[in-house]
């Protein structure tokens, strides 16, 4: 694994710009020992609700331990030049850490040069590829939800043929969140993969094993950019192709809204089984209502929570984080959510998920 960090002593925080949201508070044990620790937050975007509960986790952690945070955004999931803008910032300002939502390989170039500043830097949600890009990542098993869903839809199809549409984040760039949440989703299934790093390069047609088994087609993957209209006109596009579908993988809890909508508008919502990934709390009352069959709860908070931690106790004791055993990453949990539980398939009653739900 990559090492660049050296410990050092932190400046104080400069006042970013409008798109950049500044907290900063202190603590008497901050001041007792010395140093002052500045972490930047840079988000894929500050209004999925995923991401604007990890900046309450970082907000509220930072406060407790008196470091300074800033978060800065970019637009859409597209931005990666906000990204690179933002983790500059961070190296100028000499903070002592970056926490990041990377949109994709574009940015790695600048979380490099962060590092051998002397910045460690963690990614949140979203891997590396490879992991040593950053210093360590706290993420959801990006995979396992994605299986846990797939199992369950597998099961909940009943040996009937399963014909599937795929709203993804991207069809134009590889991302892990992306390929692994939708393979770990068609893996779950028992539908063969081709290049597990890579979507849509499994068979279009075939058999499913999970459960009872049967016959599947694949129509199509979509780009929905992580968002509600996206995955509306997503959702449309692939009816306009096939308007026999029956399942439909979203790589998150905004396209499903925006899938169930296009399908509800086409007289199609009876019959057809949404499956995602999430656990919000909007998404989980869609889980409550019927919209969404099952959905994997992630736990943003406590990965925001975590970075922060990782960070204050790196400038203050030198101790670092560890991956989970087995990973290349700090696993933060997953929990399958759903009121229709099916037979081998591990999941979580509704109220769990409303209990420990985000946003």
């Amino acid at each position: 694994m990559k090492k660049f960090f050296t410990r050092k002593s932190v400046a104080a925080i400069a006042v970013l710009g409008a798109s950049t949201l500044l907290l900063s508070a202190c603590s008497s044990s901050d001041d007792a020992g010395g140093d002052r620790v500045g972490v930047s937050l840079i988000l894929k975007n500050d209004t999925n609700p995923f991401f604007v509960a990890m900046t309450a986790g970082a907000k509220a952690k930072a406060a407790e331990l008196g470091v300074e945070l800033s978060v800065a955004a970019g637009k859409d999931e597209n931005d990666d030049a906000a990204q690179i803008a933002a983790i500059e910032n961070a190296i100028s300002k000499k903070d002592a850490g970056i926490l990041i939502t990377p949109i994709s390989g574009g940015v790695y170039n600048a979380i490099t040069q962060a590092r051998e500043a002397g910045l460690y830097v963690i990614a949140l949600d979203t891997p590396t590829d490879p992991a040593d890009i950053v210093d360590i990542t706290f993420a959801t098993d990006n995979c396992r939800a994605g299986e846990l869903i797939g199992q369950w839809a597998a099961v909940k199809m009943g040996g009937k043929k399963a014909v599937i549409a795929l709203l993804d984040i991207f069809n134009d760039k590889n991302v892990p969140t992306d390929y692994c949440r939708n393979n770990g989703f068609l893996k779950g299934m028992g539908i063969p993969l081709g290049d597990p790093k890579r979507l849509a390069d499994e068979p279009k047609t075939g058999k499913y094993t999970f459960g009872k088994g049967g016959a599947y087609e694949i129509v199509g993957n979509v780009a929905t950019l992580g968002a509600e209209d996206g995955g509306r006109t997503g959702m449309e596009q692939l009816l306009a192709k096939n308007p026999n579908i029956n399942l439909v993988y979203t790589l998150n809890e905004p396209a499903a809204a925006g899938a169930y909508a296009a399908l509800k508008a086409a007289g199609k919502e009876k019959g057809v089984v949404i499956v995602s990934v999430d656990g919000g709390r909007a998404g989980v009352e869609n889980v409550k209502a019927g919209i969404i069959g099952a959905t994997s709860q992630q736990y943003p908070l406590l990965m925001a929570d975590l970075g922060v931690q990782a960070i204050y106790d790196l400038i203050k004791s030198g101790t670092t984080p560890k991956t989970s055993e087995g990973l290349d990453f700090f696993d933060t949990g997953v929990k399958l959510i759903t009121d229709d539980p099916q037979e081998g398939v591990p999941s979580e009653s509704v109220q769990y998920g409303l209990d420990n739900a985000w946003g």
